[in-house]
Parts: structure tokens; C-alpha cells; sequence
């Protein structure tokens, strides 16, 4: 049995042929493509909007045509007026680097919120299927422990008929009985329950799937590679950047103008004379501004306290997460006494067992002591394989927030 240290790493070794070092994307497979590809659709869409908010200094050019008639006397009249226009910022006293790096980070930040949405997926489908072999474990014993009850029903019936017993002892057996059946039937509809709630997260059958095997890793290293610090930094520089852009857009910006102009007038005359008056010209120059706002020191502050917040949420979610490693070690501990007290109960259950069948082959006992001793070894057996699947689900809670692709 292994013992556990805080110094010891974590391998996200999987038994679907995943090593520690491979990216954590290939426990995809767990769940549906379904899934997956509504994964890869949030992506596209981060890169698309963080393409939109990263070029948005760049201002659109200016397209108009209009087409207009009219009588107002005896003739008609018929205009045409066309025009491109450029308005476009060169200098944002800083605004335009840190608009493309909020820009950066924003993109960083939701492909951050995809992969915890994703990880809690895989998290969840992972924790499912580790839930339904630990019932067929637990099925297993049920069994065993409904036989061990029958086998104490016919020693006590026996008993009675010979008159060793009153009917109290049996009657405390037939209900024995079927308490232990009626446990049963409440594992198999507890599995049922998680085998559909599995099947809609993937397409595996958890009849073959098998389950990963996890181990611990230190406290700096599930700090160090954690996701939801990588999210909460990228906030921060998220708040970082915009703070700036905001405070650059209370100072003076400097744009290039330019524009082009044409427009034609028609006017027909009674006698069937028509004018004509064509014009077309073009203009360009350089515009400088610089907004005067009873709100700008405002609206830098609330920028300026949102930074500020970010940092400090930063450091107690360090703390929380810090709080969940040491919970999450507490319970492996305990998980793993439970599995030392079971190991010492085989000891005792198999020396039993051993007695017992040698006893039974010199005519002391009877095949009803020998089923039931090794029906409780068995039992004592799947136990501490229970045990060892609660210790996985409790790393799988780690695992939620370890990003081992070397990011």
C-alpha cells in the first residue's frame, strides 16, 4: 500500500493508453462527440470574437449613395450623391496597444472558461463511470452478504425445528433476510440511475470503459499547473488592460481623415432643355480630440477597483484551492485506514477460513461455516476495492483543476 506524501508527483496515467506527460485532451475520449463538438464550436467562436474586439481600432470606411427626384415647380428634378469616407484613430496615447492586448486576453480568458466547462464534463462522466463499478462492487457483496443471510435462515430454522431456538431468533432472520434484498435492489436502481446519466455524457459502453488511475501530486505542483488560477490571471490582466484603455480614452487621440465626394444634379426644362451640374472632389487631413467628461475620473476609478479586485480574488481562491488540496488529502488518509482495517480483516477472515475448512473436514463443522466465512473474506476483498475507487474519485476532484499539457 502506498503511502502518501505531499511530495510525491501526480501521473494521470490512464488505462485507455494515456500517459502522464500526453496532453490532458486525450481523455476527451470519455466523452460524446456530441459533447466535443460543441467544445470546439465555443472555440471557434472565442477566436472569432477576440479577432472582432482585437481589430476594433481600425475604423470602417464610410459608403453612401442616394438617388433622389422631384417636381417642386414645373420641371423635375433628379439628384445623385455619392461618398467614401475615412475617420481613422493613429494615436490613442496608448489605447491601441492595450485595446489589441485586452483584446488578447479577453480571447485567453474564454478559452480559459471553455476548458473548465469542459474539464468538469470530463470530471463528471469520469466520476459516473468510477460510480457504476464501485456498485458493481457493491452489487458483488450484496450477493454474497443475501447468501451469508440465507445460509443464517436455514442454520436458524434448523435450530428451531429442533427446539435449540424460539421463533424470535428466526423471525429476526427472515427479516434479515430480506432487508439485505431489498439493500439489493436499491444498488441496482441507484446504478441504473448513473448508468443513464453516462450515457447521455458518452458514447463508451460502461461495461468496457475502464477507468483512469490517478495519483497525488504536491501542493505546488496543483497550484502551479492549476486551471482556475490560469483563468483567474487571465482576468487580471484582462481588468489590467482595460483599465488602460480606458484611462487612454480620456487623452488626446490623433486621426487621419480622408473622403471623396461625387454628386450629380439633373433639372429638365419645358422646352426639353436639361442642366446638368456634375461636381466630384476629394479631401483628406488630421484631426486631433480629446473628450472632456465630468465622469472620467469615475469611470477609471471603477476600472481601477475591478483590477484591484481581481488580484485579491486571485489570492483567495489560492487559499480555497489550498483548503480543497488538504481536505482532499484528509480523505485519502481516512480511505486508506479503511483499507488497512479491511486488510486486517482478510487476515483474520482467511485464518478463519482456513480453520474452519480443516474443522469441517474432521467432521466439527458444517458447509454452512465454510461458505459463510469464505463469503466474508470475499466481501472484506471487494470492500477494500471499494475503498480504493473512493480514493480516485476523491483525486478526480484534483484532477478537475491539473492541467498536465505542459502549458
Amino acid at each position: 500500500m502506498k503511502v502518501l506524501k505531499l511530495s510525491l508527483p501526480l501521473f494521470l496515467a490512464c488505462s485507455l493508453s494515456i500517459s502522464a506527460n500526453e496532453n490532458n485532451a486525450s481523455l476527451d475520449a470519455y466523452i460524446s462527440d456530441l459533447k466535443q463538438e460543441q467544445f470546439k464550436y465555443d472555440y471557434q467562436k472565442n477566436e472569432a470574437e477576440g479577432s472582432i474586439l482585437r481589430d476594433s481600432w481600425i475604423a470602417p470606411l464610410q459608403l453612401s449613395y442616394s438617388y433622389t427626384k422631384s417636381k417642386p415647380y414645373a420641371n423635375e428634378l433628379s439628384n445623385q450623391n455619392a461618398a467614401i469616407r475615412m475617420d481613422q484613430p493613429i494615436f490613442q496615447s496608448g489605447g491601441i496597444i492595450y485595446g489589441i492586448k485586452f483584446a488578447n486576453a479577453s480571447k485567453l480568458y474564454s478559452d480559459y472558461s471553455v476548458d473548465v466547462a469542459k474539464r468538469k464534463m470530463i470530471k463528471d462522466t469520469v466520476s459516473i463511470l468510477m460510480q457504476i463499478k464501485q456498485t458493481d462492487l457493491k452489487e458483488e457483496a450484496q450477493k454474497l452478504q443475501i447468501i451469508n443471510s440465507e445460509i443464517n435462515l436455514e442454520q436458524k430454522t434448523e435450530q428451531y425445528l429442533s427446539g435449540q431456538l424460539d421463533s424470535g431468533f428466526l423471525d429476526d432472520a427472515i427479516i434479515q433476510v430480506n432487508v439485505v434484498k431489498q439493500a439489493l435492489f436499491d444498488i441496482q436502481t441507484a446504478k441504473e440511475k448513473l448508468i443513464n446519466q453516462f450515457v447521455t455524457l458518452s458514447d463508451l459502453s460502461y461495461e468496457s470503459a475502464r477507468i483512469p488511475f490517478l495519483e497525488l501530486i504536491s501542493i505546488d505542483e496543483f497550484l502551479e499547473h492549476n486551471l482556475i488560477l490560469k483563468q483567474n490571471s487571465a482576468q487580471i490582466k484582462k481588468n489590467e488592460y482595460y483599465k488602460n484603455v480606458t484611462i487612454a480614452k480620456y487623452l488626446p487621440k490623433v486621426s487621419i481623415t480622408a473622403g471623396y465626394t461625387w454628386s450629380n444634379t439633373e433639372q429638365q426644362f419645358s422646352d426639353s432643355v436639361i442642366f446638368i451640374n456634375d461636381l466630384a472632389y476629394y479631401n483628406y487631413g488630421v484631426k486631433a480630440s480629446m473628450p472632456l467628461d465630468i465622469n472620467t475620473f469615475r469611470d477609471i476609478e471603477s476600472v481601477k477597483i475591478d483590477y484591484l479586485k481581481a488580484q485579491v480574488v486571485q489570492k483567495d481562491k489560492k487559499r480555497q484551492l489550498t483548503a480543497l488540496f488538504s481536505q482532499v488529502l484528509h480523505n485519502i488518509e481516512n480511505f486508506d485506514k479503511k483499507i488497512a482495517l479491511s486488510n486486517e480483516s482478510m487476515d483474520i477472515y482467511q485464518k478463519l477460513s482456513d480453520d474452519t475448512q480443516e474443522l469441517f473436514l474432521a467432521g466439527y463443522k458444517t458447509q454452512y461455516d465454510v461458505d459463510t466465512l469464505t463469503n466474508s473474506l470475499e466481501i472484506q476483498k471487494i470492500d477494500s476495492r471499494v475503498f480504493e475507487i473512493d480514493k480516485q474519485l476523491e483525486l478526480l476532484t484534483l484532477y478537475e483543476m491539473y492541467v498536465n499539457n505542459g502549458e
